[in-house]
Protein backbone atom coordinates (compact mmCIF):
# COMPACT_ATOMS: atom_id res chain seq x y z
CA UNK A 1 0.00 0.00 0.00
CA UNK A 2 2.76 2.47 0.94
CA UNK A 3 4.72 2.01 -2.35
CA UNK A 4 1.53 2.56 -4.36
CA UNK A 5 0.70 5.70 -2.37
CA UNK A 6 4.22 7.10 -2.83
CA UNK A 7 4.31 6.18 -6.51
CA UNK A 8 1.12 7.99 -7.36
CA UNK A 9 2.04 11.06 -5.34
CA UNK A 10 5.21 11.25 -7.45
CA UNK A 11 3.19 10.55 -10.60
CA UNK A 12 0.83 13.44 -9.82
CA UNK A 13 3.83 15.80 -9.66
CA UNK A 14 6.18 14.59 -12.41
CA UNK A 15 4.02 12.24 -14.49
CA UNK A 16 5.42 8.83 -15.49
CA UNK A 17 9.14 9.65 -14.93
CA UNK A 18 8.41 9.99 -11.20
CA UNK A 19 6.40 6.79 -10.78
CA UNK A 20 9.26 4.29 -10.38
CA UNK A 21 11.32 6.36 -7.96
CA UNK A 22 8.20 7.11 -5.93
CA UNK A 23 7.28 3.44 -5.60
CA UNK A 24 10.84 2.43 -4.70
CA UNK A 25 11.04 5.26 -2.15
CA UNK A 26 7.72 4.10 -0.70
CA UNK A 27 8.97 0.52 -0.51
CA UNK A 28 12.07 1.67 1.37
CA UNK A 29 9.86 3.71 3.71
CA UNK A 30 7.91 0.56 4.52
CA UNK A 31 11.06 -1.49 5.06
CA UNK A 32 12.56 1.13 7.36
CA UNK A 33 9.34 1.38 9.36
CA UNK A 34 8.53 4.95 8.34
CA UNK A 35 4.97 3.92 7.41
CA UNK A 36 2.49 6.12 5.56
CA UNK A 37 4.21 9.33 6.61
CA UNK A 38 7.48 8.07 5.13
CA UNK A 39 5.61 7.06 1.98
CA UNK A 40 4.15 10.54 1.60
CA UNK A 41 7.58 12.14 2.06
CA UNK A 42 9.14 9.68 -0.42
CA UNK A 43 6.43 10.41 -2.98
CA UNK A 44 6.85 14.16 -2.67
CA UNK A 45 10.64 13.89 -2.90
CA UNK A 46 10.49 11.59 -5.92
CA UNK A 47 7.99 13.81 -7.71
CA UNK A 48 9.85 17.07 -7.22
CA UNK A 49 13.28 15.55 -7.90
CA UNK A 50 12.01 13.95 -11.12
CA UNK A 51 10.40 17.25 -12.15
CA UNK A 52 13.67 19.05 -11.44
CA UNK A 53 15.66 16.59 -13.58
CA UNK A 54 13.07 16.98 -16.35
CA UNK A 55 13.86 20.69 -16.44
CA UNK A 56 17.52 20.09 -17.29
CA UNK A 57 18.80 21.15 -20.70
CA UNK A 58 20.35 18.07 -22.29
CA UNK A 59 21.75 17.24 -25.75
CA UNK A 60 19.18 16.19 -28.35
CA UNK A 61 20.62 12.68 -28.43
CA UNK A 62 19.70 12.15 -24.75
CA UNK A 63 16.14 13.53 -24.88
CA UNK A 64 14.47 10.28 -26.02
CA UNK A 65 15.94 8.27 -23.12
CA UNK A 66 15.49 10.90 -20.40
CA UNK A 67 11.89 10.01 -19.37
CA UNK A 68 12.29 6.24 -19.69
CA UNK A 69 15.77 5.69 -18.25
CA UNK A 70 17.78 8.69 -17.03
CA UNK A 71 15.13 10.45 -14.93
CA UNK A 72 13.83 7.28 -13.21
CA UNK A 73 17.39 6.07 -12.54
CA UNK A 74 18.75 9.34 -11.15
CA UNK A 75 15.66 10.17 -9.11
CA UNK A 76 15.59 6.63 -7.67
CA UNK A 77 19.24 6.87 -6.60
CA UNK A 78 18.68 10.27 -4.96
CA UNK A 79 15.39 9.37 -3.25
CA UNK A 80 16.65 5.96 -2.18
CA UNK A 81 19.79 7.46 -0.65
CA UNK A 82 17.82 10.14 1.19
CA UNK A 83 15.29 7.66 2.56
CA UNK A 84 17.93 5.12 3.57
CA UNK A 85 20.56 7.38 5.08
CA UNK A 86 19.06 10.80 5.87
CA UNK A 87 15.33 11.11 6.56
CA UNK A 88 13.97 7.57 6.70
CA UNK A 89 15.22 6.71 10.19
CA UNK A 90 14.02 9.96 11.86
CA UNK A 91 10.56 9.44 10.35
CA UNK A 92 10.60 5.81 11.47
CA UNK A 93 11.55 6.89 14.99
CA UNK A 94 8.75 9.45 15.03
CA UNK A 95 6.17 6.85 13.91
CA UNK A 96 7.53 4.42 16.48
CA UNK A 97 7.27 7.10 19.14
CA UNK A 98 3.63 7.74 18.24
CA UNK A 99 2.84 4.04 18.47
CA UNK A 100 4.63 3.73 21.82
CA UNK A 101 2.72 6.75 23.09
CA UNK A 102 -0.58 5.18 22.03
CA UNK A 103 0.34 1.96 23.82
CA UNK A 104 1.14 3.92 26.98
CA UNK A 105 -2.15 5.83 26.75
CA UNK A 106 -4.09 2.57 26.32
CA UNK A 107 -3.02 1.57 29.83
CA UNK A 108 -4.41 4.78 31.36
CA UNK A 109 -7.79 6.50 31.32
CA UNK A 110 -10.23 5.03 28.79
CA UNK A 111 -11.81 8.44 28.29
CA UNK A 112 -8.52 10.15 27.44
CA UNK A 113 -7.47 7.23 25.24
CA UNK A 114 -10.80 7.36 23.40
CA UNK A 115 -10.47 11.11 22.85
CA UNK A 116 -6.96 10.68 21.45
CA UNK A 117 -7.95 7.86 19.07
CA UNK A 118 -11.03 9.69 17.79
CA UNK A 119 -9.18 12.97 17.35
CA UNK A 120 -6.31 11.30 15.48
CA UNK A 121 -8.69 9.52 13.11
CA UNK A 122 -10.57 12.72 12.24
CA UNK A 123 -7.72 15.22 12.29
CA UNK A 124 -6.26 14.61 8.83
CA UNK A 125 -8.96 12.32 7.38
CA UNK A 126 -6.86 9.49 6.00
CA UNK A 127 -3.46 11.16 6.36
CA UNK A 128 -0.47 9.97 8.40
CA UNK A 129 -1.96 10.83 11.81
CA UNK A 130 -5.14 8.94 10.91
CA UNK A 131 -3.15 5.98 9.60
CA UNK A 132 -1.00 5.80 12.75
CA UNK A 133 -4.10 5.35 14.94
CA UNK A 134 -5.72 3.01 12.41
CA UNK A 135 -2.67 0.75 12.06
CA UNK A 136 -2.30 0.71 15.85
CA UNK A 137 -5.83 -0.70 16.09
CA UNK A 138 -5.19 -3.19 13.28
CA UNK A 139 -2.04 -4.39 15.03
CA UNK A 140 -4.02 -5.14 18.20
CA UNK A 141 -6.58 -7.14 16.20
CA UNK A 142 -3.77 -9.56 15.36
CA UNK A 143 -3.26 -10.01 19.11
CA UNK A 144 -6.95 -10.74 19.67
CA UNK A 145 -7.71 -7.29 21.14
CA UNK A 146 -10.76 -5.82 19.38
CA UNK A 147 -11.84 -3.09 21.80
CA UNK A 148 -9.41 -0.54 20.37
CA UNK A 149 -10.48 -1.05 16.77
CA UNK A 150 -14.11 -0.65 17.89
CA UNK A 151 -13.78 3.04 18.85
CA UNK A 152 -11.62 3.60 15.77
CA UNK A 153 -14.32 2.03 13.58
CA UNK A 154 -16.83 4.47 15.07
CA UNK A 155 -14.59 7.51 14.62
CA UNK A 156 -13.78 6.64 11.00
CA UNK A 157 -17.28 7.27 9.69
CA UNK A 158 -18.29 10.29 11.79
CA UNK A 159 -16.56 13.06 9.74
CA UNK A 160 -18.27 12.23 6.41
CA UNK A 161 -21.62 11.33 7.99
CA UNK A 162 -21.54 14.47 10.15
CA UNK A 163 -20.82 16.74 7.20
CA UNK A 164 -23.47 15.03 5.08
CA UNK A 165 -26.03 15.60 7.84
CA UNK A 166 -24.87 19.21 8.26
CA UNK A 167 -25.57 20.00 4.59
CA UNK A 168 -29.08 18.58 4.96
CA UNK A 169 -29.81 20.41 8.23
CA UNK A 170 -28.64 23.85 7.07
CA UNK A 171 -28.37 23.90 3.26
CA UNK A 172 -28.26 27.71 3.28
CA UNK A 173 -24.77 27.51 4.80
CA UNK A 174 -23.29 25.50 1.93
CA UNK A 175 -22.76 26.24 -1.74
CA UNK A 176 -23.86 24.00 -4.59
CA UNK A 177 -20.58 22.05 -4.72
CA UNK A 178 -20.62 21.41 -0.97
CA UNK A 179 -24.22 20.22 -1.01
CA UNK A 180 -23.33 17.83 -3.81
CA UNK A 181 -20.26 16.68 -1.87
CA UNK A 182 -22.53 16.03 1.09
CA UNK A 183 -24.41 13.37 -0.87
CA UNK A 184 -21.17 11.61 -1.70
CA UNK A 185 -19.92 11.98 1.87
CA UNK A 186 -22.98 10.14 3.17
CA UNK A 187 -22.25 7.02 1.14
CA UNK A 188 -18.52 7.24 1.87
CA UNK A 189 -19.33 7.39 5.58
CA UNK A 190 -21.49 4.27 5.33
CA UNK A 191 -18.54 2.30 3.96
CA UNK A 192 -15.99 3.81 6.34
CA UNK A 193 -14.10 6.25 4.13
CA UNK A 194 -13.12 9.25 6.26
CA UNK A 195 -11.85 11.12 3.19
CA UNK A 196 -15.46 12.02 2.36
CA UNK A 197 -15.08 15.03 4.66
CA UNK A 198 -11.99 16.39 2.91
CA UNK A 199 -13.81 18.79 0.49
CA UNK A 200 -15.44 20.53 3.45
CA UNK A 201 -12.22 20.70 5.49
CA UNK A 202 -10.32 22.07 2.50
CA UNK A 203 -12.91 24.82 1.98
CA UNK A 204 -13.25 25.86 5.64
CA UNK A 205 -10.64 24.10 7.83
CA UNK A 206 -10.95 26.32 10.92
CA UNK A 207 -14.62 25.43 11.35
CA UNK A 208 -14.82 21.94 9.92
CA UNK A 209 -11.76 20.26 11.46
CA UNK A 210 -12.59 21.16 15.11
CA UNK A 211 -16.15 19.95 14.50
CA UNK A 212 -15.24 16.58 13.04
CA UNK A 213 -12.50 16.05 15.64
CA UNK A 214 -14.96 16.77 18.46
CA UNK A 215 -17.63 14.47 17.03
CA UNK A 216 -15.20 11.63 16.41
CA UNK A 217 -13.63 12.01 19.86
CA UNK A 218 -17.03 11.83 21.58
CA UNK A 219 -18.13 8.85 19.48
CA UNK A 220 -14.86 7.08 20.20
CA UNK A 221 -15.18 7.64 23.95
CA UNK A 222 -18.73 6.24 23.99
CA UNK A 223 -17.57 3.16 22.10
CA UNK A 224 -14.53 2.77 24.37
CA UNK A 225 -16.59 2.95 27.59
CA UNK A 226 -19.21 0.57 26.16
CA UNK A 227 -16.59 -2.01 25.18
CA UNK A 228 -17.43 -1.95 21.48
CA UNK A 229 -15.16 -4.38 19.64
CA UNK A 230 -14.37 -4.71 15.96
CA UNK A 231 -12.45 -7.75 14.65
CA UNK A 232 -12.41 -6.32 11.12
CA UNK A 233 -9.60 -3.95 10.04
CA UNK A 234 -12.09 -1.36 8.83
CA UNK A 235 -14.76 0.97 10.14
CA UNK A 236 -18.15 2.53 9.53
CA UNK A 237 -21.62 0.95 9.44
CA UNK A 238 -20.40 -1.54 6.84
CA UNK A 239 -18.70 -3.52 9.65
CA UNK A 240 -21.83 -3.57 11.84
CA UNK A 241 -22.51 -7.30 11.22
CA UNK A 242 -19.20 -8.30 12.86
CA UNK A 243 -18.85 -5.79 15.73
CA UNK A 244 -19.45 -6.57 19.39
CA UNK A 245 -22.16 -4.53 21.18
CA UNK A 246 -23.85 -3.34 17.99
CA UNK A 247 -26.39 -1.16 19.76
CA UNK A 248 -23.70 0.97 21.39
CA UNK A 249 -21.77 1.07 18.12
CA UNK A 250 -24.82 2.66 16.48
CA UNK A 251 -25.39 4.98 19.46
CA UNK A 252 -21.77 6.16 19.34
CA UNK A 253 -21.94 6.83 15.59
CA UNK A 254 -25.25 8.69 15.87
CA UNK A 255 -24.12 10.87 18.79
CA UNK A 256 -20.79 11.72 17.15
CA UNK A 257 -22.48 12.49 13.84
CA UNK A 258 -25.03 14.80 15.49
CA UNK A 259 -22.33 16.64 17.45
CA UNK A 260 -20.31 17.21 14.28
CA UNK A 261 -23.32 18.45 12.31
CA UNK A 262 -24.64 20.79 15.02
CA UNK A 263 -21.19 22.17 15.85
CA UNK A 264 -20.14 22.92 12.28
CA UNK A 265 -23.49 24.53 11.48
CA UNK A 266 -23.22 26.64 14.62
CA UNK A 267 -19.76 27.84 13.55
CA UNK A 268 -20.49 28.39 9.86
CA UNK A 269 -22.20 31.46 8.43
CA UNK A 270 -24.85 31.53 5.74
CA UNK A 271 -23.46 31.52 2.20
CA UNK A 272 -23.09 35.17 1.13
CA UNK A 273 -25.32 36.77 -1.49
CA UNK A 274 -22.25 37.24 -3.68
CA UNK A 275 -21.67 33.49 -3.67
CA UNK A 276 -25.36 32.88 -4.41
CA UNK A 277 -25.27 35.26 -7.39
CA UNK A 278 -22.06 33.69 -8.71
CA UNK A 279 -23.57 30.22 -8.34
CA UNK A 280 -26.69 31.27 -10.28
CA UNK A 281 -24.54 32.88 -12.99
CA UNK A 282 -22.56 29.65 -13.33
CA UNK A 283 -25.82 27.68 -13.64
CA UNK A 284 -27.12 30.11 -16.29
CA UNK A 285 -23.85 29.81 -18.20
CA UNK A 286 -24.04 26.00 -18.10
CA UNK A 287 -27.64 26.14 -19.32
CA UNK A 288 -26.65 28.49 -22.14
CA UNK A 289 -23.91 26.11 -23.27
CA UNK A 290 -26.33 23.17 -23.13
CA UNK A 291 -28.88 25.01 -25.30
CA UNK A 292 -26.20 25.84 -27.86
Amino acid sequence: MVPILAGYIAYSIADRPGLVSGMIGGYLAGQIGAGFLGGIVAGLLAGYIAAWIKSWSVPEVLKPVMPIFVIPLLSTIIVGSLMQYVIGIPISNMMGGLTTWLRAMSEGSQIIFGIILGAMIAFDMGGPVNKTAFLFGVGLIEQGIYTVMGPIAVAICIPPLGMALATMMAPQKYNKEEKQAGKGAFFMGLIGITEGAIPFAAADPLKVIPSIVTGSAVGSVIAMLAGVGDPAPHGGPIVLPVVDNRIMFVVAVVVGTLITAFMVNFLKNKVSETDDIKEKEDEDLELEFDMN
